[in-house]
């Protein structure tokens, strides 16, 4: 119910805007997608800010770091664990998303899961079944890397 909500509402947000610019381009795609997921993507980002020490950028700045350095070469990496959760969270998000791409897309636009979704509503194709296959066989190989990534961690610690 939420997608509906949010779909009618950029749909009628995006169409004031096609209409005053002309502009239909893949960018409202984008704008859609971001203003959907960048709520969800905000969360571990913050929970890893919320868990920082301020402690090592005052530190930076002691060592007279300014603080745009400070926040590259200390801060940055501290956040990086958060950032890339936040992507890959928007990421599943936005692909997992048909509802707002179908309602905010322009003519000619396909995403790949709208792609997929139309093909379902056609006939299944063995075109499906292998992109299906593929994004099983990458999500079980990133399952993967991490346990095995993880697992070697802890092993040192």
């Amino acid at each position: 119910m939420l997608e509906i909500v949010t779909a009618v509402a950029l749909l009628i947000f995006f169409s004031m805007i096609r209409v005053a610019t002309g502009y239909s381009g893949l960018g409202y795609l984008i704008a859609a997608h971001a203003a959907f997921c960048v709520p969800f993507a905000y969360l571990p980002i913050r929970a890893r800010l919320e868990g920082m020490d301020t402690v090592l950028e005052v530190a930076a700045a002691d060592l007279y770091a300014t603080p745009w350095r400070a926040s590259r070469r200390v801060m940055l990496p501290l956040m990086t664990p958060g950032i890339a959760a936040g992507a890959m969270l928007a990421f599943v998000l936005s692909l997992d998303d048909v509802i707002i791409t179908e309602f905010v897309k322009s003519a000619g636009q396909d995403t790949l899961p709208t792609y997929m979704f139309g093909q379902l509503r056609r006939s299944i194709t063995p075109e499906v079944n292998a992109i299906s296959t593929v994004l099983l066989a990458i999500t079980v190989a990133l399952l993967t890397l991490f346990f095995i990534l993880t697992r070697k961690r802890n092993k040192t610690t």
